[in-house]
């Protein structure tokens, strides 16, 4: 494989360690890292802060992690697809953080701009609020949102050339192009991996210097 970031599914997964916070891009079952995923519910690492819009689904996908008891606590949206998040929080087995949507995405991109903390109007004056900093900007209430940053970011990706650089196809531009930026690893499944100056320069979501290991699915 002429790409020098090139790893396999089992070398790139062994990177995530026991207590990392880990962020994957998706929404639902869809624009997730599935091989990725699969490889890192088979190593049985645990202990995980899951940053994810969602846990997919009971047994599929993210979803495998909470079967198998890997996840120590949830940072996401919306995770109705899956009511065994509830009942696990419910009996104390992980804790979870609910994060309005727009929020959840902007604190991942201020992650990776470098911006620690940012307000916003989203969630002020409901239970979201509480404990946080408030304050008026033009009359309107605010509260104050720290930003999200992760150990490891599990990315998926339509392509990447030999240097790492990637576009992506329909629903897998998500989350995945923000959250390559907001973490210290950066691991990008992809379907191809294509020869440098292949891909059209105005197609390129996200350049090399945020990737750091790029693998191929097997399938």
């Amino acid at each position: 494989m002429a790409c020098d970031k090139y790893r396999s599914i089992e070398d790139s997964i062994a990177m995530v360690k026991p207590g990392s916070r880990v962020m994957v891009g998706s929404f639902g079952l869809a624009g997730y890292p599935e091989e990725l995923i699969e490889a890192l519910a088979a190593s049985g690492t645990g202990d995980l802060t899951i940053i994810s819009n969602d846990l997919g689904a009971p047994g599929e996908g993210l979803g495998k992690l909470l079967t198998n008891n890997q996840i120590r606590s949830l940072i996401g949206t919306y995770y109705n697809w899956n009511p065994e998040v509830a009942a696990a929080n419910n009996e104390g087995r992980i804790s979870v953080k609910l994060v309005p949507q727009g929020t959840f995405a902007e604190a991942i991109r201020a992650a990776g701009v470098g911006i620690p903390a940012f307000f916003t109007p989203t969630g002020a004056g409901t239970e979201l609020a509480a404990g946080k900093e408030a304050r008026a900007f033009g009359g309107r209430a605010c509260i104050l949102e720290e930003a999200i940053h992760a150990d490891v970011a599990l990315i998926k990706a339509y392509r990447a050339d030999e240097l790492g650089n990637l576009v992506y196809y329909k629903t897998a531009r998500n989350f995945n192009p923000v959250m390559a930026m907001a973490a210290d690893i950066v691991i990008a499944e992809v379907d191809e991996i294509v020869p440098t100056g292949s891909l059209d320069p105005e197609c390129i979501v996200t350049p090399h210097m945020f990737v750091d290991v790029v693998t191929m699915r097997k399938g």
